[in-house]
């Protein structure tokens, strides 16, 4: 999105052409046209996060230690493996995998 709205700076505040744009941000004229004229922008997609870990309680169980875990330095930082303990100590009932490909 920032070399789009780059683009479009650039034609409409500046004044470049698509050429010269093209040539300052070493992309395709066709990008630069495509960009610099279209009125609209197009909109970002969100992934769609689903499965046991997104549905239940488990992710954001997992996503508040992760976030604590990123303040620790890298030593103190839980594995999976610990992760894994943790949770099946409150009641995960899944695997290794599951906490794995988080």
């Amino acid at each position: 999105m920032t070399d789009i709205n780059t683009i479009k700076n650039l034609r409409n505040n500046h004044g470049h052409s698509v050429n010269k744009i093209r040539e300052d941000l070493n992309i395709n004229w066709r990008t630069a046209k495509k960009y610099a004229d279209n009125g609209q922008l197009p909109s970002e997609t969100v992934p769609l996060k689903k499965g046991m870990m997104y549905d239940e309680k488990w992710g954001d169980i997992v996503s508040s230690w992760l976030a604590e875990d990123a303040r620790l330095t890298k030593k103190k930082r839980r594995t999976n493996i610990q992760f894994l303990k943790e949770l099946k100590g409150i009641g995960f009932p899944d695997s290794y995998r599951t906490v794995f490909i988080f």
